[in-house]
């Protein structure tokens, strides 16, 4: 039961050629040329965030694949920044030859480019597949007050601003989607950001936050696991098979808060040739195929039915359709 969704990529020409941008004919061959030889070096697999989070994951967890498939070194390169910013800047400044692609996660596409003044958008890159997909968890520490969802939001509801909520970022999907429930519902909670989702599990392991909003990586599922942690909220369309009997915000009651999941998917600068952005869609695609690498990635994270890189581009349009009247005023 996965949304399967709309984003056109582009064809254009090929930098590895002596062509000019103007195109015609000429250009079409040049992009051919490209793909029939194509790879043609090692390729740069950018990670816009910092070593050890679900993107890293993600990216390693590829990489021994795309090797193995496609006869080139690919080789991961972390790149944190301004709430992924400087990733996509990485990747889109290489050139569309297909020898830099980029792990594209839901924040950088969907509401960094809304909060932040960035030099990207979504004209300036093509999506070729999810990879994987990691709902929103709202989760308080085991000896924490509040028993249920219901109970903490009625608790901010009657004292507006008091609890604390660490997210993972400034501008993630959890702050988002903490500002939506204040802005609809006149729930209003103190979001607190931390780098990452480490931060936050520590701060609410020290009580230093009265909940943290995350996505359910294995970090966060370890707590809750351990008990530590009590899951009581998913800010996904649906329950996450992996926590059943935690409710999701629109069954609490806010309907329209069903974006709180986190796509993970793998992304190349726009122009990229048809016949590239298929190959590697279509090595993704197998790559979620085999065992190893969904063990690697985490069965429960990866789509039951492949997402293309048509379905993941609209997925992306859709979460920045939702935030963007919150965060219109953001970058003003």
């Amino acid at each position: 039961m996965r949304n399967r969704r709309l984003l056109p990529a582009v064809a254009v020409l090929s930098t590895l050629l002596p062509l000019s941008a103007c195109g015609g004919g000429e250009a079409d061959s040049g992009a051919e040329g490209n793909a029939e030889t194509y790879p043609s070096e090692p390729i740069t697999l950018v990670i816009p965030y910092a070593a050890g989070g679900p993107t890293d994951l993600v990216a390693r967890s590829l990489a021994p694949f795309f090797e193995q498939e496609l006869g080139e070194s690919v080789i991961p390169e972390n790149r944190p920044g301004g709430s992924g910013a400087l990733g996509m800047s990485t990747m889109i400044q290489a050139g569309p030859d297909g020898h830099t692609l980029q792990i594209l996660a839901s924040s950088a596409a969907a509401v960094t480019p809304l909060v932040e003044d960035v030099d990207y958008d979504e004209s300036d890159y093509v999506t070729i597949g999810a990879i994987s997909q990691y709902p929103y968890v709202l989760a308080v520490r085991e000896d924490s007050e509040y028993s249920s969802a219901e109970e903490f939001f009625a608790a901010a509801e009657e004292s507006p601003g008091t609890l604390s909520v660490a997210v993972p970022g400034a501008s993630s999907q959890g702050a988002v989607e903490l500002q939506r429930l204040a802005e609809n519902y006149d729930v209003v909670t103190t979001p607190v950001p931390f780098e990452g989702n480490a931060g936050s599990i520590g701060a609410l392991l020290g009580g230093n936050v009265d909940a943290t909003f995350v996505v359910a990586s294995d970090d966060i599922l370890g707590q809750i696991e351990a008990g530590e942690f009590r899951p009581i909220a998913v800010g996904s369309a649906e329950r996450a098979s992996y926590l059943p009997e935690t409710p999701t915000l629109q069954e609490l009651g806010y309907e329209d808060l069903t974006m709180g999941t986190s796509y993970y998917g793998l992304a190349a600068p726009a122009g990229t040739p048809d016949e590239i952005v298929a190959q590697l869609e279509d090595t993704l695609r197998a790559a979620l195929e085999d065992p190893e690498v969904v063990d690697r990635v985490g069965e429960k994270y990866v789509p039951e039915e492949f997402i293309t890189g048509e379905e993941l581009g609209e997925l992306f349009a859709e979460q920045r359709a939702a935030y963007e009247p919150v965060l219109s005023g953001a970058t003003d």
